[in-house]
């Protein structure tokens, strides 16, 4: 992201505000299925946006305070967290896609889309953003030759959401990249986890040499 050129343009500042702001008033139908995924999916992804660009510049959103925990966030009357949000819908609603689609602003996050996700396409779309995670070697690395695969330490976090979909290899058979996605069906590998790099996921220099003590040091004095 490059958050320097967008905390510098005050009219996309005030449209990401405005945007934010049709979810906060209390609402009698709450919207449901894909719709309520595709919305709250949205509107985790641009709350991140605004708190990284209302404290910019930082090396990592684990240097700023509660980014996860504090609720600050505004939805249908009430303030919530991140942690509320990601927890308490997308997850339970639509499982292990979910991780593919929430962006907290980590250079190890899957990559954002550049459009929204719309209700009538939600399925498409996050198909297309688990292929596009996978797709990136710096985040998920297929290794036949050496019967091994190097993938996001997100699907040892969530091992649980994602053995509910029949496990860890039917899922990348699914989205890896079609080179590779016989082999990573098959199962037949050795499986390491990334060590995850919580540096801003910044066009700039932010981030770039956030460390791993950094983020322990991080999570224990913050």
């Amino acid at each position: 992201m490059n958050y320097s050129a967008w905390k510098q343009n005050a009219t996309d500042l005030s449209a990401l505000d405005e945007y934010l702001k049709q979810f906060a008033s209390k609402i009698d139908s709450p919207a449901q299925g894909n719709e309520r995924a595709a919305s709250l999916v949205n509107v985790y992804n641009a709350f991140v946006l605004r708190w990284i660009l209302s404290n910019y510049p930082t090396e990592s959103i684990w240097q700023l305070k509660d980014s996860f925990s504090g609720k600050r966030n505004e939805i249908g009357g009430r303030k919530v967290s991140l942690d509320d949000i990601e927890h308490g819908t997308p997850r339970p609603l639509i499982g292990y896609p979910a991780h593919a689609v929430l962006v907290c602003a980590a250079r190890s996050c899957p990559p954002l889309q550049r459009s929204a996700y719309t209700a009538d396409r939600f399925e498409e779309q996050d198909d297309q953003a688990f292929r596009a995670w996978l797709a990136r070697e710096d985040l998920n690395k297929f290794l036949p030759s050496e019967r091994k695969v190097e993938i996001s330490s997100i699907f040892k976090w969530f091992k649980e959401d994602f053995e509910k979909a029949r496990g860890i290899p039917k899922i990348l058979g699914r989205y890896a990249p079609e080179s590779v996605r016989e082999f990573a069906a098959s199962g037949n590998y050795q499986i390491k986890y990334r060590p995850y790099d919580w540096g801003l996921n910044d066009q700039g220099s932010h981030g770039r040499n956030y460390s791993r003590t950094q983020f322990f040091l991080d999570n224990v004095f913050r």
